[in-house]
């Protein structure tokens, strides 16, 4: 296989994430991955926590060289960049992890079908990430193969049709936020139950984080693992009734629905 370089545009937050989880778990290497940001304080960050890693302000300068191109910048820029760099495109596997942002504009910008367009979210900082993907004509099983091996580095890799990226974004992208306020939400209880709120915390999301997990490994159905735990007259059934009564699977059902409604908007603008 030939040599993988790598250039990521945006080393913010999430491309932090990605190429640290990328370089820990050794799929790529430090000399083989340059980062193209213009803000001083990401340069900076880069210097400083991942001193082997080539920052380059230069756009052109940095996807030159390279045979994968990560963007991962905000939406609203994303044609612009792509645009700055058009003459050094070419045969390049290209790489978007912009929500939102279809693979047809961004073949258009880029000039070619070999686009991924990828939705990860941000438990890829700790390596517990989903990055669902999808790739337009030109992409191959090769560069399928090398999209999940990258991506696996920080979870779960999961090829989908561009079709259902909207709900992608709805359910995962935007989940993380939800488990937030669940796990935010549990500690409040606690705390007003009598619990210290630094135990009522690690509490809750040691509940999440341990329930999510033995979901995924036994496969088990969430509801057959809710009613192993409901006792009758108990008090998790006392407990799950005022949830009921308060809706929250309506809830959670229509954040997912309005997240995606939200992302199919955000494509069209």
């Amino acid at each position: 296989m030939q040599k993988q370089r790598l250039a990521v545009v945006g080393g913010g937050q999430m491309g932090r994430a990605l190429v640290c989880g990328m370089l820990d778990k050794q799929v790529i290497h430090d000399a083989d991955v340059v980062i193209v940001d213009h803000n001083v304080a990401s340069r900076q960050w880069w210097s400083e926590n991942r001193p082997q890693v080539a920052v380059c302000p230069d756009l052109s300068e940095a996807v030159k060289d390279a045979n994968t191109v990560m963007l991962a910048v905000k939406p609203k820029v994303i044609g612009k960049v792509a645009q700055q760099a058009e003459p050094f495109w070419d045969g390049k596997l290209v790489i978007s992890v912009a929500a939102g942002v279809m693979l047809k504009s961004l073949c258009g910008w880029i000039g070619h079908q070999r686009v991924v367009r990828v939705m990860p979210n941000t438990p890829c900082l700790v390596g517990q990430g989903v990055s669902a993907f999808c790739g337009a004509d030109e992409v191959s099983e090769q560069d399928s193969a090398w999209i999940t091996t990258l991506f696996s580095s920080v979870g779960l890799a999961i090829p989908v049709l561009e079709s259902q990226m909207d709900g992608v974004t709805g359910l995962s992208g935007s989940g993380p936020a939800y488990v937030c306020l669940i796990v935010e939400a549990l500690a409040d209880g606690g705390v007003l139950a009598g619990l210290p709120r630094p135990l009522a915390m690690k509490l809750a999301a040691q509940t999440v984080l341990g329930t999510a997990q033995m979901i995924a490994e036994t496969g088990r159905h969430p509801g057959e693992l809710k009613d192993s735990v409901t006792s009758p007259a108990g008090t998790t059934i006392a407990a799950v009734q005022v949830l009921e009564q308060n809706g929250i699977r309506g809830a959670l059902i229509d954040a997912v629905v309005a997240s995606a409604r939200r992302s199919r908007e955000l494509a069209a603008d």
